[in-house]
């Protein structure tokens, strides 16, 4: 491989692209967006001793959802879409091996997903002039975005040397992601909905004046689901990646910004669920949940697990999209032009 070579097809490949006025209107648009999150999120955060933490997590939420969203669409058709143009036939010709042609589409790619973070960097700054962003949010959560940034561009790539047409590519693409993002959540739901287990449920009983009785106590059983069984199938989801890897910061013990508070979602489904205990005669009696930090820091990361999930799905697509634009090819899918 040449590292000239490999950028020349980058750089061609983003020319095809810059060319279509479309994609500076999606930038464009993609701003205004960033504009109008950012002012609800200073409103929404406003409650907080300093709102630049949160203002800060959902801008990075906000870049990756449309990571997720446009570059299924970019990079689903880069080499498919080469080759049903005859463009790849001839760029085969050339010097240029086959490494040079698949890490050249996919830098390609990573900087078409990277200007959606060049675009929300004035926005990124504002939020941290507003103060409290700390440096270790502000650099693992980019550095955990730049390599979800990666893996769904090679997802693209590698589906688009595999799947023979663009359209078809394109929509695996869209599916990979979706059961990464959207799958997750609702294989964590049905699941854990799915196992239930009875939980003791003790209780005050009420007199016929309304009011309850203090001296003897009712005991049942309720249902409830067993999230704590299932709670893994989260970990690839790349948004629990992204909070989950990035530090908390917290005011009077809660989080104050949406990694926080996604992180404390998904770890407090880990917890089992406990007896229940309802006693109006003492109210502070009863069963105390703990507090957030708590929570978060006697509860297992995932995060690791979920990147690694993600890189092995990305690089087996991407590896298998090598194996089968290499030249000369040995074998190929019926009706596939060559030139």
């Amino acid at each position: 491989m040449s590292g000239s070579r490999i950028w020349t097809i980058a750089g061609l490949e983003l020319t095809l692209r810059l060319r279509s006025v479309g994609w500076y209107v999606m930038l464009g648009v993609f701003a205004l967006v960033l504009l109008i999150v950012t002012v609800l999120a200073f409103l929404v955060f406003s409650y907080q001793p300093v709102v630049g933490s949160g203002v800060f997590s959902a801008i990075v939420m906000l870049v990756l959802l449309l990571v997720v969203l446009i570059s299924p669409t970019l990079s689903g058709s880069s080499i498919n879409g080469d080759r049903e143009s005859a463009m790849l036939a001839s760029v085969q010709v050339t010097q240029a091996r086959t490494g040079d042609i698949m890490i050249g589409k996919l830098l390609a790619a990573i900087i078409t997903g990277a200007a959606f973070l060049a675009v929300a960097l004035p926005f990124l700054l504002v939020a941290m002039f507003a103060g409290g962003v700390d440096p270790g949010v502000l650099s693992i959560s980019l550095l955990v975005l730049a390599a979800e940034i990666v893996i769904v561009s090679a997802i693209g790539v590698g589906l688009s040397g595999l799947v023979s047409r663009p359209l078809f590519s394109v929509a695996n693409t869209y599916l990979v992601v979706a059961a990464l993002t959207v799958g997750t959540l609702i294989a964590f739901g049905l699941g854990g909905s799915a196992i239930r287990t009875e939980v003791p449920v003790k209780n005050r009983p009420i007199a016929a004046d309304g009011r309850p009785s203090c001296d003897s106590w009712t005991e049942s059983t309720l249902l409830m689901p067993r999230y704590d069984y299932v709670w893994g199938f989260l970990a690839a989801n790349p948004f629990v990646v992204l909070a989950d890897a990035t530090p908390t910061t917290y005011a009077h013990g809660y989080p104050t910004d949406m990694f926080g508070q996604i992180k404390l979602g998904v770890r407090s489904a880990q917890l089992p669920p406990q007896p229940q205990t309802w006693d109006p005669c003492n109210p502070d009696g009863g069963y105390r949940p703990p507090m957030p930090k708590q929570v978060i820091d006697g509860t297992t990361p995932s995060w690791f697990v979920g990147l690694a999930v993600q890189i092995l799905i990305a690089g087996g697509l991407f590896a298998g999209a090598w194996a089968r634009t290499r030249t000369p090819a040995r074998r190929l899918p019926p009706g596939t032009r060559i030139a």
